[in-house]
Order: structure tokens, then sequence, then C-alpha cells
């Protein structure tokens, strides 16, 4: 299609929305000055972070006006995430005006009745229909009421009268209902990432861009949403990636971070290449995939980096969210030149991640930051990442282990009472934080990190145990609760899974929002989809294996 163009304002991850649309057999062009909006047949804006950087970055590049007066000349245009936002008036977020296309209010959701950032899969309930066909554009752009589609936002627009002749399919999120999509006439948008929706997503990109975009909207039914909570407990594959000893990038796994093989020689446990089973994963049903760079090759120069050639290969293929750990810091290259982890966590982006996680040096700011009364200062990765990119692009990813206690006065750190007694009995204990891969511990507890990383700009917690990891004896039930009893912001649970069971265990007695794994994936030992199967049985939420396009 030579008139589809891709108005990218600067931030986020754009490749994988590039990938799918290359994927669906079309090629796009980039608006690079304000008058290429105009050369459009087709428009898409996708949009990630907050809603201010994103108008003031379409107002400084001269985008807003000729973006509002290619919208109102009819032709087809598709806005994602913030890119729907900005249709509306305003936000809650920021000051700034919006384009003013939709009337309404973008608005924070209510954190205290759930986890903000909405983060995860969650159905979209289609309010439209019509009677005939709309020469080749289907009404729903191929949303259907029985998939799910990735949301991840802190800011939506409530469904209300005011907004309703625009709205195409409304969601629920705890006890608000908001706008999940809208259309009308030309316009097409979703607050849901369609190129991180796995083959349902790619569906909804395929109606637009094989569609003529544009919708009779006087052969148009309306109804109303119906109440249904949908939103589904994700399953994430985790790979620890390292170079062994031939230079070769690997997933590997060991006991207690120890990678090498104890019989039949001390090679780099392989299991396998990252790009194949990261594909793997995204076919046998993971709702997300991350990766953790575990190796020396950190201290790579910026550009060279493998981990990003890694990215940019995995995104041509899996289409849910990507995550990547491990060296998101400053950088120095050998030149001296310096790279602020902000600048790092920027090339990850355009390579493919959706979020990065922090975890050393989330513990250090933490320790700034309570060194400085508790006051932000604006310098650490968390910040400066959550600013431009949104807190939902940030994961902090604690490791802590246990230090048991026989009585919570013994210490002044927040502590626990363990069904894990210790080796003399003791019933309580405190999880302190570690760093450098668990090989150093801090004068910090595990409650002290989240609520400070959460005032910092974290939007997720990937929450280890250092004493669960490669144990295969389910997870850290008391660490989860309490950590998920501290924060407002979703939880990943991790470490120690080793059956099925262990899943719905979680699940059963913990409000994670998500459960990780890695070694059981790997081996087979546990496939994705049993875990999926078996949770269904037991009447948890998970997303259906969907494997066609």
């Amino acid at each position: 299609m030579p008139g589809l163009y891709m108005l990218d304002y600067g931030a986020g991850n754009v490749r994988s929305l590039v990938n799918a649309v290359n994927r669906l057999g079309f090629e796009m062009k980039f608006v690079e000055e304000p008058s290429d909006i105009l050369k459009a047949d087709k428009l898409i804006f996708p949009g990630v972070g907050a809603f201010g950087h994103a108008m003031e970055a379409l107002n400084k590049k001269g985008y807003s006006e000729p973006l509002k007066e290619y919208i109102a000349s009819g032709r087809p245009f598709m806005g994602i995430c913030v890119g729907m936002q900005s249709l509306f008036e305003g936000s809650e977020e920021s000051n700034l005006a919006g384009l003013g296309v939709i009337p309404g209010i973008v608005k924070e959701f209510n954190k205290s009745t759930k986890a903000v950032p909405h983060m995860g899969w969650n159905a979209a309930q289609v309010l439209k229909s019509n009677d005939s066909e709309n020469d080749g554009q289907s009404i729903n752009y191929s949303i259907k009421n029985e998939s799910e589609y990735y949301f991840v936002h802190s800011f939506a627009v409530p469904y209300t009268n005011k907004v309703k002749d625009w709205v195409l399919t409304t969601t629920q999120y705890g006890d608000e209902v908001f706008v999940s999509s809208v259309q009308r006439g030309n316009i097409f948008a979703t607050q849901f990432h369609p190129e991180k929706s796995g083959f349902a997503g790619l569906r909804v990109l395929r109606s637009f861009l094989e569609g003529t975009g544009i919708v009779d909207d006087s052969k148009v039914t309306m109804t109303e949403p119906v109440p249904q909570n949908r939103l589904t407990k994700r399953i994430i594959a985790c790979l620890d990636v390292r170079s062994n000893d031939n230079g070769d990038l690997v997933v590997t796994k060991g006991d207690q971070y120890d990678v090498r093989e104890k019989e039949g020689g001390n090679d780099v446990r392989n299991l396998g290449k990252p790009v194949d089973l990261a594909r793997r994963y995204f076919e046998e049903g993971a709702d997300e995939v991350t990766f953790l760079n575990i190796t020396s090759f950190r201290n790579c120069p910026l550009g060279d980096l493998p981990m990003l050639e890694v990215l940019k290969r995995t995104s041509e293929t899996v289409f849910v969210p990507l995550t990547i750990g491990g060296g998101i810091r400053d950088v120095t290259d050998p030149d001296g030149t310096v790279h602020p982890a902000f600048e790092v966590a920027g090339e990850y982006f355009r390579s493919g991640a959706d979020k990065v996680s922090i975890g050393s040096d989330a513990v250090y700011a933490v320790e700034k930051y309570l060194a400085n009364g508790s006051k932000k200062d604006g310098t650490s990765a968390i910040e400066s990442i959550a600013k431009a990119y949104g807190a939902q692009a940030v994961v902090v990813s604690v490791d802590p282990r246990r230090v048991y206690v026989k009585d919570p006065s013994e210490t002044t750190h927040h502590v626990v009472k363990n069904s894990k007694k210790g080796p003399n009995g003791e019933e309580y204990c405190w999880y302190q934080c570690t760093v450098k891969g668990g090989r150093e511990g801090r004068d910090i507890d595990v409650r002290q990190l989240v609520t400070a990383c959460e005032v910092l700009g974290a939007g997720e917690i990937l929450l280890n145990c250092m004493d669960r990891d490669g144990t295969n004896s389910g997870y850290e039930l008391e660490l989860i609760n309490d950590v998920k009893a501290a924060v407002s912001i979703p939880v990943i649970a991790s470490s120690g899974a080793g059956c099925v069971e262990h899943f719905d265990e979680l699940f059963e007695n913990t409000k994670a929002d998500a459960a990780l794994a890695a070694g059981i994936f790997h081996r087979r030992e546990v496939p994705i989809q049993e875990v999926k199967s078996y949770l269904r049985k037991c009447k948890v939420s998970c997303r259906a294996v969907d494997t066609k396009l």
C-alpha cells in the first residue's frame, strides 16, 4: 500500500507495529515532517507513555494541525493507546490540550480498588453492529467479544453518554467501565495494543489495512455494555540469556544462579537459542516473554549490545509484550562516551522491547532516595524512563532472600511470619534485597524497596525469591501477599514453580497478577498450554491459546 504512513513522534516501541504490518504483507512509510501527514492515504498513529509527553512532541514537531486536517479530510485513520487518547479534549495526566476530535477527558483509574496500571489481557465488548456490508470494512474491525487483547495503561476514557456515539467497544477493569476502542466514519482507534495482542490483534490490524477504513455510520446499531470482568492472569516465559564459552548466545538456567553443567563437563548449560525459544513460547500461548541478560556483555558498547539484535529478531515473529532486564543502567563506551540509563532503555524500546526491568540499580536508587529523606530528585533510571515512556514501561526486579529472626524485635526491618521455619526453628524472617545477581546483600528489605520504587515511578514488580529459585517447590506465597498488600501496582510472582498445581496455588492464595517461570518451560517439564488448561479447570481466568491468523 503506497500511501500507508505511520506517525512516530519518538516514544516507545514502534518496531513491533512495523513488524506486525509487514507480517500481514504491507509496507509503511514513516512521517518525517509535517507535510508527510497529508500525503497519506491511510495513517496509523501509535502512542506509548504519557499523554503530556505525546502532545508536547506533536506540538513541537508541528504535527498537531496537519494531523487534525488529515482526520477531517475523511481519509482512514487508526490510533493506538496514547494515539487514541490524543483524540480527546484532554487528560488528567497533563495540562496540555488534546486534539479535540472527540469530546471527553481521559481520567486516571481508581488506585484504591485495584492495581494500576491496568496491565494484561482483557476483553473488548463490541457495542456497534450493522446489517449490511460496508464496502469491505468490518464495522467491528474484526474485534471479537470472545477474544482478549493486551492493555497497558493507567489512564482511560470512562464510558458515558457524552462519548457514547463514538464508542465501538468497552472494557471493564475492576469497578470501572472504560472506552477500549472508538469508531466513527474514517476514525478507528484502540486503547489496547493490536500489535501485542497475538493473532487476535493481528486480525484487527489486517481489517484496517485490507478494508476501506471508512464505515457508513447511518447503518450502525448501538447497544449498551454488559458488566463483565475478564482480566486474565498472565503466564510469562522467562529466558535467562548469556554467552557460552564459545561466545554464542544461549538460554540457560541453573540452581541458585549456577548455570554450568555438573556432569559430563563444565560447560554453560544450553537450553536453546533465545529467538527460537521466544517464538516457541509465543506459539504455545505465553502472554509475555521476558529476557534477562545475565552475562558480562552488559559492558559492551551501547551500539554493540547483543540483546538489541535478539529483540529485533524476536519482535519479527513474537506479537506479545517483550521485557528486557539486565544492564539497564548508565553505559560508558570505550571512547569514554556516556549513555545514561534513559538512553539505553530507549535503544531497547526501539529494538522491540515494551518494558525494561531494573534490578540492582533499583536498590541503589532506593538507598539514595531513603538517604535523601524519601525525596525524589529525578536522577534515577526509574524516574527518567517512567517520565518519558510511562510507568508501565518500568519493571523493578527484586531478588530477596530470607533472614530469619526469632522475634520481630530483633530487627528494624519489616518481618513476615513464614511457613518455612528457619534452621533453629525461627518463625519470622525479613526479606533482604540483594544486588549483583544475588551475590551481595544490602541493608534494605523488600517492603522498603517496592514502596519506594512505586513512588519513584515503577509500574510493575517482578518478585523473585532466592530461597525458592531452582527448587521446584512452589512460589513464596507469604512474600507475594506481603508485597501485594504494600503496593498498588501489578506484581509478577517468580521463582519456585515446578508443576501445574503451583500456578493454581499461587492464584488461589495470593492476588498476584502474573506468574513467571523459566526452567520448567525450557525443558518442557510443564508446557505452557498444560498450565493454562489446568488453570481453566480450576476456574482461574487465563487467555486461551490462539494460533490462527
